[in-house]
This record gives structure tokens, sequence and C-alpha cells, in this order.
């Protein structure tokens, strides 16, 4: 399982983050490293791994299950004890919430509809607010012939069912990907229950197509959408979306742009979003996304110049954080501000990963809708392949290990 993993996602991932100079160059990776200005709060990069104990460490949160690479944990919030894990292969599998469970049921298996491998696969997944009462939850697939990246909604026949049929599945929204990496994945309703959807910018390397800072292109973006409107025929638009009315240069969809490959974002207790966007050849980034907001890429890569070539002197929004890949850390996982009760030193938190090297960290900002100037702290030297973060219905924080196909959690370091 190791090696299947290894050499899917994290080769995919890890050669456009720029693992090296050699790969940076086979994707395209060229561009210039001049630096820039933070136009946003104060960035600093985060530093070699420190020797203070952190205060808490990973533990095998299930120990009788495994999973097959998985992608995605979450719950219903259905009144049910009752988690999810998304495995990238194109199946759903659900089981009761105790460290003694011994089998997980397969919810949904949609395998023969998925394409998966390297960056592509069963992505995303994200229950109504109201799915108790409806039984609608909804998926992001990446999916061949065509390529394309696909968002559907899925019907439970009751909100305790076991499975639910493939049969249900209604499709919202379609497009179409260059090439196999950067599909983004995540896809979340939002404290004013709209649909948000991360797209990566199209892949290969560089994005050379510049989706990234082209505002008719789903790629590179964040799509906000209403589900319980149908003005664009299985879905609608937000009223308040930031383009509008400015249908002639930009999609309605877009929430916010100039993003590389947001593989996972969320929100936090103060409805803030948060970004971690995985970057080219030198640097990986952590956002708080701002309606109509410009991420840069790829003009930027983090607070460094990359590429400018066709590209207007718009101003962009730097990241909370960003650090480099001098200690081998290539390729972020975007977490969650921890909100649970287990670990009161993690309160208020942001909790992220990166995937190549395992290191895990929290991120303190301040209250301000930018976070302020954020200070870092090494929670773990190596947890494992993370590949997401999620939550239960406690707001307890979960930990996806890819390679190993285990679910991790945090206890208090020995």
């Amino acid at each position: 399982m190791i090696y299947k993993a290894i050499s899917t996602l994290f080769l995919s991932l890890a050669a456009t983050a720029g693992v090296s100079s050699l790969i940076a160059t086979a994707c395209g990776g060229s561009g210039s490293s001049e630096d820039s200005q933070p136009t946003q709060a104060a960035v600093v990069s985060t530093p070699a791994p420190a020797a203070k104990a952190a205060p808490v460490e990973a533990v095998n949160a299930f120990p009788k299950l495994t999973f097959e690479q998985p992608v995605e944990f979450t719950h219903a919030n259905d009144g049910t004890n009752r988690v999810f894990v998304v495995e990238q292969e194109g199946r759903i599998r659900q089981f009761d919430n105790n460290a003694g469970v011994a089998s997980a049921d397969t919810y949904l298996d949609i395998k023969n509809r998925v394409t998966s491998g390297g960056e592509m696969g069963l992505l995303g997944l994200a229950f109504h607010p109201q799915f108790a009462k409806n039984g609608y939850f909804y998926v992001n697939y990446t999916k061949n012939n065509p390529r394309e990246t696909v968002i559907s909604r899925f019907k439970a026949a009751s909100a305790k069912a076991p499975s639910v049929d493939p049969a249900t599945e209604t499709v919202l929204l379609k497009f179409k990907q260059p090439y196999s990496n950067h599909n983004g994945g995540k896809v979340l309703f939002g404290p004013d229950g709209y649909l948000y959807i991360a797209t990566g910018d199209g892949g290969s390397g560089g994005d050379p197509q510049n989706n990234g800072q082209n505002r008719q292109s789903y790629l590179g973006k964040i799509l906000r959408i209403d589900v319980n409107a149908a003005d664009k025929g299985n879905y609608g638009i937000p009223k308040d979306n930031p383009f509008v009315d400015d249908a002639q240069n930009a999609l309605p969809e877009i929430y916010a742009y100039g993003l590389r490959n947001p593989w996972r974002i969320s929100f936090d207790g103060q409805g803030r979003l948060w970004a971690g966007d995985v970057g080219q050849n030198k640097l990986e980034e952590i956002d708080i996304i701002r309606k109509g907001g410009n991420y840069g890429w790829r003009i930027k890569e983090g607070q460094s110049t990359y590429n400018r070539e066709g590209n207007s002197t718009t101003a962009v929004i730097g990241p909370i954080w960003q650090y480099s890949h001098d200690n081998g850390d290539v390729s972020v996982t975007g977490g969650q501000v921890y909100r649970g009760k287990a670990h009161d030193a993690l309160i208020g938190k942001y909790i992220y990963a990166d995937y190549a090297s395992g290191r895990v960290w929290a991120l303190t900002a301040d209250g301000s809708p930018t976070g302020g100037k954020a200070t870092n702290q090494l929670l773990l030297n190596r947890a494992g392949t993370i590949s997401a973060f999620g939550e239960d219905a406690r707001n307890e924080l979960y930990l996806c290990d890819h390679a190993e196909g285990r679910i991790l959690k945090f206890a208090p370091s020995k």
C-alpha cells in the first residue's frame, strides 16, 4: 500500500511542487525568484524542525480498520455516531465512531465512474446541512474520456440508510481538466449554507494556460454555488457572489481566484475560510480566503514573484503563512482550526501538515479577518503521509494517513 500511494499521489504532488529543479523543469516550472513585499500580514517561513516537545502525538484512532488511500474524514451531522471516510479510488465507507469498531461498510461505490491515480479520484464529500431531512450529499470526482471534474449530488433513502444507490446521482457541474494533476478536490458547506468547491489550476507545471488568473475558467479557484436553487440547472448562483455583475469577464460561480492547487480548505468557528495551497518550486502557503480575492498564482508563488507574463499588475492577497522546501517539506495539506475539547493547548490554532515530510504544525493567528501576524509551532516531526484533516460531530480532529490507510487522532504526548 505504501508503494502504491507514494507512486501515485505523492509523486504527482511532489513533482509539481518542485521536489528538485530537474523535476520542476520537466513540469514547466520556470519562473522568476525575485522576492516581493507582503501585500497582507507579515509572513515568515517555517524554520527547521525544533526539538521542543509538542503537547500531542498521533495515534491510530481505529486500530482494527484500514482504508485504501483515504483522502477525507467527515460526519453527516445527522444525530448518529457515524463517521465517513472517502477512499480515493471511488468508495465511501461508514462506521461507528468508536476506537474498537471492527468493520467499515461501503456507503457509496462509484469506482466505475471515477478515474483514480496520482491526484485524480474521488476527492471530496460534503453532507447537506439538512441531510437528516433530505438525504442529500455532494461529491467531487475526476473522470476520463473526456477528462473532467464532476460535482454531483447523491440521495440516501433515509438519513440512517446503511448504503446509497449510485443511480441517485445528479450532476450539478462539470468542467474540463487539461492535465491529470492539480484538481483541487474539497467540497464543503459554509456557514452561509452555500457549497464551496476548491479547484486546482488544471495541472502540468507553472500553470501554462494561466488558469489561475483567468476569471473565465473554473480552474485555480474557490467556487461558491447555491445547491437549493436551480437557475443554473441543478444549482444556483448566490446573489452576493463577487462577479455576478461582471458576466462578460468572469464566471459567476467564482468566489476567489489566483490559486495553484488548494487541495484542502476549511472554515473556522469565526466563519473564516482557510486554504492550504500547494506550491511550485519554492514555497507552500496558507491563505485566509476572502470574497473576490486574488491570491496571486501564477504571478506569485507565496510572496515571491513567479511569472508576470500575460498578467496585469492587479493587487494580490498574500498568504498568512508560507514555508520553503529547504527541509524536505514540499506539499502542504491544508487543515482545520481546532475546535474540540480534548486538547486545550490546540484550541483556536490552525492545524496543518506537509504530505511529503509528514510534519504537522499549529499556526496561531489573531481574530481579525486577515489573521494578523501569525506564529507557528511544530507539533509532530513525522505523522505519516497526511492527505487530509477532518472532524467528527464533537469537533475533534482526525488525520488521514494516505499511504498506510489509517485514520489518526491526537493524544497527549507521553
